[in-house]
């Protein structure tokens, strides 16, 4: 029914346009809008000429003469009529509230759109002379004096010079910084928007262009001095959102690296305000990490290699923080994704990864996906992914196999630590071989000397073992002493300081006697050596 409708409304369209073409001798566009939203259904009709109905965009384009004196908004039974004249073609419309700010660049009349080449070549003294004026003022950072120049210039030659636009904004972001009421910086902003807009008509860039124009949108609109409403915040926030949001898709991996770290951070005041859903916050962040990825894997220029790895832990930070990262969610997003690229090696790692981190190893796409990974390239990586495959399935035997094959293949010392903690943790928790899973947790160690998750491993090992070592209570209780020592080396680093802190107060209370101690010729301060397959030295104490 939807469809029939869709269609009866283009033929209408149609239609009207060829009853009105002889009389057409211009097109009319614009916008519609309702409390600063695109409106949607809205038939925009031109007298004597043709009319349209608006889609979700908002946007109109009608026929009309050149005596047409009005368009009509109409929205079911509510009518509007809006006055046009000769000399404009451009009418944006407002059902209720303002039109926002910075909107579709209206056409000029009397413009000449030669370039600065062009111009000179003709000797045009009008353009020549502004140009002059406006460059001496601005060198001098007189900006207050080359306005008026630059004005002229950016009215009547608007296609003359790149320099126009880029300057442009550096006036007037100068002007509003001197500004001292908001009234006055959000009339410079505007001014700032359709700078942007402008420049964007006559020397394209839009996606570049759109990234500076969000950045300084929201720059403004959310100072934390403003202490807007919250309305007007969510408002702002998403306009700028919107900007944003299409600069990155518009540029893809040639991004600008800030404007992916905005994107993400509006996308999760929006995702926490309720105004997108966790599948979009997933969506902007898979984005964002694949451009960041792609960026540093293929070698891009040194600054911008540099800056994609300063942003990158802030992109998972802010994501794993928003809470739109669960398993659910994930595997909705990734699923039909996975049906189409389920020959693509790197988006099958990368989507491993994420499932990996949101505790998602045990569903049937994980499964699936790392099954397709080892048929495609039976690489280390893939061995690993397989690993913990049959870790969720328990199946212990197959997963140590390929726990081994992804350490036998594996060159990248990171990973490679990664690997050997993560097969001790096996070995540990569902083996039970305490000295191998001791083993390889020191393998990480020797690569990766400030693994604290490791550090801890081992202390965890030894408070295990503790039951089946030595020949009495007293050796048995020295176990503590070894362990603790490992809580407390791994207190040191940040990622395990709270945890290990915990260890260290609720294991040293079962240190060994004093008493008997004494018996044995031991005091506090001794170098004590635990034998057996843990073979430590460590210091004598007593729990006060």
């Amino acid at each position: 029914m939807k469809t029939i409708i869709r269609i009866t409304l283009f033929i209408a369209t149609i239609g009207l346009l060829a009853a009105n073409s002889t009389l057409a001798q211009r097109v009319i566009t614009g916008t519609v809008y309702n409390n600063g939203e695109p409106m949607a259904g809205v038939t925009v009709e031109a007298q004597r000429g043709s009319s349209m109905m608006t889609s979700f965009d908002g946007k109109y384009k009608v026929q009309a003469d050149s005596k047409t004196k009005w368009l009509k908004f109409t929205f079911i039974d509510d009518s509007r009529k809006k006055d046009v004249t000769p000399d404009k073609d451009v009418y944006n419309f407002a059902f209720a509230g303002n039109i926002p700010s910075g909107d579709a660049v209206q056409e000029e009349s009397g413009v000449n759109l030669k370039s600065q080449d062009e111009l000179i070549k003709e000797n045009n003294e009008e353009y020549m002379n502004e140009l002059s004026m406006y460059q001496e003022f601005y060198k001098q950072e007189d900006y207050k004096s080359a306005m008026p120049h630059w004005e002229n210039l950016y009215n009547k030659f608007p296609k003359s010079n790149l320099n126009i636009y880029i300057r442009g904004a550096r006036m007037l972001k100068a002007q509003m910084n001197k500004a001292t009421t908001w009234e006055e910086k959000d009339k410079i902003l505007d001014q700032l928007m359709k700078l942007y807009d402008k420049r964007i008509k006559y020397f394209d860039s839009k996606g570049f262009v759109l990234g500076r124009k969000g950045a300084d949108y929201l720059e403004i609109k959310l100072n934390p001095d403003r202490n807007l409403e919250s309305d007007e915040r969510t408002k702002a926030l998403k306009t700028g959102y919107e900007w944003i949001n299409e600069s990155v898709t518009e540029q893809g991996n040639e991004s600008e690296m800030p404007v992916l770290v905005l994107l993400i951070q509006t996308s999760n005041l929006l995702f926490k305000m309720g105004e997108i859903p966790k599948e979009t916050m997933v969506k902007n962040y898979d984005k964002c990490n694949s451009i960041v990825k792609t960026a540093i894997s293929e070698n891009a220029s040194a600054d911008r290699v540099a800056r994609a790895k300063e942003i990158q832990p802030v992109i998972e930070s802010i994501f794993e923080k928003s809470g739109a990262a669960d398993c659910e969610t994930l595997v909705k997003l990734f699923t039909p994704q996975f049906k189409e690229k389920n020959n693509d090696v790197e988006f099958i790692k990368s989507m491993l990864a994420r499932l990996r981190r949101t505790k998602c190893d045990q569903s049937d796409l994980y499964a699936q996906a790392t099954e397709r990974l080892y048929q495609l390239e039976p690489s280390a990586e893939a061995a690993f992914n397989m690993a913990h495959h049959f870790v969720s399935l328990n199946d212990i035997v197959k997963a140590k196999e390929y726990y081994k094959q992804a350490i036998e293949q594996e060159t990248d010392k990171e990973l490679l630590s990664t690997y050997y903690y993560e097969y001790a943790t096996v070995l540990y928790a569902k083996d039970k071989n305490y000295p191998e899973a001791r083993n390889y947790a020191r393998k990480a160690l020797d690569l990766k000397p400030d693994y604290c998750d490791a550090l801890m491993l081992i202390g965890n090992i030894y408070i295990q073992a503790r039951t089946s070592f030595g020949k009495d209570d007293f050796e048995k209780s020295t176990v503590f002493w070894v362990a603790v020592d490992y809580f407390n080396k791994a207190r040191r680093y940040e990622d395990c300081a709270v945890d290990a802190a915990q260890k260290v107060s609720d294991y040293k209370k079962y240190f060994p006697d004093k008493e008997e101690a004494f018996f044995r010729n031991l005091k506090e301060g001794d170098t004590y050596k635990v034998g057996g397959w843990i073979n430590e030295t460590t210091k004598v104490r007593f729990n006060k």
